[in-house]
């Protein structure tokens, strides 16, 4: 049975802005609604490792093991800096501009997935999060963390594709500015920045 306490838990979690959510904002103003579902799938899959990792106590050999956690971290690290990088530059694939092309839907889902699967805290952050929840039967732990995951997965996608939605419908008055679109490549820009630097600073 999912507690109510678990449900605000993870709602509170999700709907917390984040790298997932920064970028599917942007691909919602950039790119449109249906690239935004698309945004929104991607970081969900992206999630995906990280539960089996918890489920299978994969997490626990990152948090202890130093090189492998810092290994995982930095290609984030790097990761983020290039897609700040391409929402700066002109033509950059998270760029807000009126000329961009026709979304490309499975590559805005695997940028989106890399999002998540090279943030190794995600793996530490289930490994927290799902335990406190369960029943205490050790032989329906797997399963009752894989039931808590996937409600936890559906969350987040609903709640993204909110996101992506609200930020498409801005997407017309954004686009009829050189301000407001050059403002806001700026600001991804200077944020995903800013979420590299994070991840650079944190610890197993």
């Amino acid at each position: 049975m999912i507690s109510l306490q678990f449900l605000l838990t993870a709602f509170v979690v999700v709907i917390a802005p984040g790298t997932g959510v920064i970028y599917t904002l942007a691909i919602g103003l950039g790119q449109g609604r249906r690239a935004s579902v698309w945004a929104a799938l991607g970081c969900n899959v992206g999630i995906l490792p990280h539960l089996t990792a918890a489920i299978l106590g994969l997490a626990a050999v990152l948090h202890t093991s130093a090189i492998l956690f810092q290994a995982v971290k930095f290609a984030g690290v790097a990761y983020l800096l290039w897609l700040a990088w391409q929402a700066l530059r002109s033509g950059g694939t998270l760029a807000i501009s009126p000329s961009q092309g026709k979304p490309q839907p499975w590559a805005i889902a695997r940028r989106g997935a890399l999002i998540n699967i090279l943030n190794p805290k995600l793996s530490i952050f289930f490994l927290a999060l799902l335990p406190p929840f369960l029943s205490g039967n050790p032989l329906a732990a797997n399963g009752e963390m894989m039931l808590l995951g996937a409600v936890f997965m559906l969350m987040t996608f609903v709640v993204f594709v909110g996101y992506g939605i609200f930020a498409a419908a801005a997407r017309d008055a954004v686009l009829s500015s050189e301000k407001a679109m050059r403002w806001l490549n700026r600001s991804f820009a200077a944020i995903f920045a800013a979420l590299g630097l994070r991840l650079a600073l944190e610890r197993a």
